[in-house]
């Protein structure tokens, strides 16, 4: 099967969980025969326009040009209302237009195509583009909505782009079960929505490639001793990933745990006011930012070297994180979403109330104070992860959705 797949961003630019579903799932189709044709955004076009990644990956990335001071004239009042971020939205509407041209007028003439794949509103457009001048099964992914990202809210034609795209899908595919009663919430097509789960590395995300001592370094090199526990949290510093309701949680912790250390690994919005929250606290000395990238081996270091692994979400279409933390054998605390079906209560880790800080920190004492139900939760979870979550079985999974369409 040979794929015309159009996502937003793909390694080397990562900005969050899509890239790395991306450059997982797409190595996983190729090393299983079939060939992905990759239409995914430049940065700041310091990228190669075109590229063979791996055997079977050939990736496009346009060159985007600044579009900002004209598109205003063509749209609604809530886009340009925008501001600075009116730029971000030309620039992937310019990607999307850019990309379905190239694969319509170029690409398809040379490579034919069996489906065309477009992943979130980001490069939802280019799918459709793509389609109605090829008619060609479309399949949509969706990891989150408008709708969820924003607590309700959100805009008004985002929202209304992702319900298009939905009706002119042939397939609509998301990453939870809990994603799907969202999306029959928003009433789109419901007899076309399926679910595959997201998955993980498992030989990647494996605690034995990080011995003891690694470990012991990464913690010196932090200043946290060996007596130390470790809460690590991984993602986006903003209000849906309720990284505020845990730094809020560790005066509790701390009131029954006085030797424990918060790691925050991950940029976002709310740093200047998370930083302010912590002296305010007065927890400063215990809570420790690292707001940079990190390769993915200083990354998996740091579950490694962690006791308990916090994703407190109050939206999460699914959750890598979770995943990555069972199959480090780390037990793990989970809010909201799609990251109660990959861990499940009382045998891979706990759930709490990502509104309700006190709740956050019983639920976190409890394991990080008993090291065998700790030891047991993450021995269990990396043979859910084996078991279910392996990119392998993710991408078969998701290939034989695809194939239904050209069964039909």
């Amino acid at each position: 099967m040979r794929l015309a797949y159009f996502v937003w961003e793909y390694p080397p630019r990562l900005i969050g969980g899509l890239g790395t579903y991306a450059a997982e799932i797409t190595r996983k189709f190729a090393e299983q025969g079939h060939e992905v044709i990759v239409f995914t955004m430049n940065e700041e076009d310091k990228l190669l326009t075109k590229e063979e990644v791996a055997k079977g990956i050939q990736v496009h990335r346009p060159m985007v040009a600044d579009a900002s001071n004209i598109f205003p004239v063509f749209v609604d009042e809530e886009l340009r209302r925008w501001g600075k971020g009116f730029k971000f939205f030309s620039d992937v509407l310019t990607y999307n237009v850019l990309s379905a041209n190239k694969y319509v007028n170029e690409v398809c003439k040379d490579l034919e195509c069996d489906i065309i794949v477009s992943h979130d509103w980001l490069s939802a457009i280019a799918g459709s583009i793509s389609k109605q001048n090829t008619s060609l099964p479309f399949v949509q992914h969706f990891h989150s909505t408008e709708y969820g990202r924003s607590g309700g809210g959100g805009s008004s034609t985002i929202k209304n782009l992702e319900y298009s795209v939905a009706q002119q899908a042939d397939l609509v595919i998301t990453v939870s079960y809990s994603m799907r009663e969202e999306l029959n919430f928003l009433k789109y097509p419901a007899q076309k929505v399926r679910v595959v789960w997201n998955g993980v590395d498992e030989k990647k995300c494996d605690i034995s490639r990080y011995p003891k001592a690694k470990r012991d370094e990464w913690r010196e090199k932090l200043g946290i001793s060996e007596k130390d526990k470790v809460i690590l949290f991984t993602g986006r510093l903003t209000w849906v990933k309720g990284v505020d309701s845990l730094i809020r949680a560790m005066p509790a912790i701390l009131a029954k745990l006085p030797n424990t250390k918060l790691v925050l690994l991950g940029r976002g919005e709310m740093y200047d006011e998370l930083k302010t929250m912590v002296a305010q606290l007065g927890v400063s000395n215990d809570v420790i930012f690292i707001n940079k990238w990190v390769d993915e081996s200083e990354r998996l270091l740091m579950y490694a070297s962690a006791n308990l692994v916090c994703a407190p979400s109050r939206y999460e279409p699914f959750g890598i994180v979770s995943l990555e933390a069972m199959s480090m054998k780390k037990p793990v605390l989970v809010g909201y979403g799609g990251l109660r079906e990959a861990v499940i209560e009382g045998q891979h880790g706990l759930y709490c109330d990502p509104n309700n800080p006190q709740n956050i920190a019983e639920q976190a004492l409890k394991m990080l104070m008993n090291e065998e139900m700790a030891k047991r939760f993450g021995e269990n979870g990396r043979r859910r992860v084996e078991e279910y979550f392996t990119w392998d079985k993710v991408a078969r999974d998701t290939i034989a959705l695809y194939e239904t369409l050209l069964h039909k």
